[in-house]
C-alpha cells in the first residue's frame, strides 16, 4: 500500500496595501504622489529602488520610472485611464499604473497604483505592493523595521484611510472568520480621522506618522499564522480597536 505523502508546507507570502475612498485627482496629482512614494520606497531597501512600467500590451521596451520624473509618471497615469474596450475614457474610475522591479524569481516585486477615482463607495483607490518570496532578499525585507517604513511611505504619499502589511494566509484566515471594514495585520496604519488608537498590549508598538495617522506594529519578529500567539495577539488588537470604534468587529460569514 502506498502511503500518501504529507502536503507540502509553503512559506507565507506577504504584501502591503493602502486603501482610500473616492478622491478626485488629476493624472499629474497622482504622479506627484507616486513620485513621493517611489522615492520613499527606494530608501527602504535596494530591491525596492528600481521600477519599470511595462507598456500595454505587455510587449516592447520597459519604461524606467526611477528616478521619478513628473512628466513620465503623468503620462503613465493618463494612459492608465479606465475605459471600455474601444470606448471613451471613464475618468471617474481613476487612473492606474503598474510597475515592476528589476528582480526575477523570488526577488520579483510589483506595485499597482490606482488613484483619482471618485464615483462613490464602489471606487477602490489603492496602492498594492507585492513583497518578495522567501529567499535572501526576503529575509532582509520581511522585517518589522523595513515594513514599517514601507507603510509610512504609503501613508505620507497617498494619505490613505488605512494601510496594512500582512501575509496572504493571515488575510485568508480573516476572510474565513468573517467580514470587516479593514484588515488588521502585522503592520497597520489608521488615518487620524479614523479615531484615537487606544492603549494596546505588549509587544505591540504604536507610533505617529507626522500629523496624518498612527502606525501599529504587532510584533518585532516576523508575524506568521503558524504561531498561535501571533494569531491570538492579532485578534486581541482587533477587539480593542473595535471597542474604540476604529474598526468593525469581524462578522460571521453567512
Amino acid at each position: 500500500m502506498t502511503v500518501p505523502s504529507a502536503p507540502r508546507a509553503y512559506p507565507e507570502s506577504y504584501y502591503a496595501g493602502a486603501h482610500w475612498g473616492p478622491r478626485r485627482e488629476s493624472p499629474e496629482e497622482c504622479a506627484r504622489r507616486a513620485g513621493t512614494f517611489l522615492n520613499m520606497l527606494a530608501t527602504c531597501d535596494p530591491l525596492l529602488a528600481n521600477w519599470n512600467k511595462l507598456p500595454k500590451p505587455r510587449k516592447g521596451r520597459k519604461v524606467p520610472l526611477m528616478p521619478p520624473d513628473l512628466p513620465t509618471l503623468t503620462e503613465a497615469f493618463r494612459r492608465g485611464v479606465n475605459r471600455d474596450s474601444g470606448g471613451p475614457p471613464i475618468e471617474e474610475l481613476g487612473w492606474t499604473v503598474s510597475a515592476y522591479n528589476d528582480g526575477a524569481g523570488s526577488n520579483f516585486v510589483s506595485v499597482r497604483m490606482q488613484c483619482g477615482g471618485y464615483v462613490g463607495c464602489s471606487t477602490d483607490n489603492a496602492c498594492l505592493l507585492s513583497l518578495p518570496y522567501p529567499g535572501k532578499n526576503a529575509e532582509r525585507i520581511l522585517a518589522a523595521s523595513v515594513l514599517t517604513e514601507v507603510v509610512r511611505g504609503m501613508a505620507v504619499a497617498w494619505e490613505p484611510d488605512w494601510a496594512v502589511v500582512m501575509s496572504r494566509a493571515h488575510r485568508d484566515m480573516d476572510d474565513e472568520e468573517g467580514k470587516a471594514d479593514i484588515w488588521v495585520g502585522w503592520v497597520t496604519y489608521l488615518a487620524r480621522h479614523w479615531g484615537t488608537v487606544p492603549p494596546l498590549p505588549a509587544p505591540v508598538r504604536v507610533e505617529p506618522v507626522e500629523d496624518k495617522g498612527t502606525l501599529i506594529v504587532l510584533t518585532p519578529e516576523r508575524f506568521t499564522v503558524a504561531n498561535p500567539e501571533h494569531v491570538a495577539l492579532s485578534r486581541r488588537v482587533r477587539e480593542l480597536l473595535a471597542r474604540a470604534g476604529l474598526v468593525k468587529p469581524l462578522q460571521p460569514p453567512p
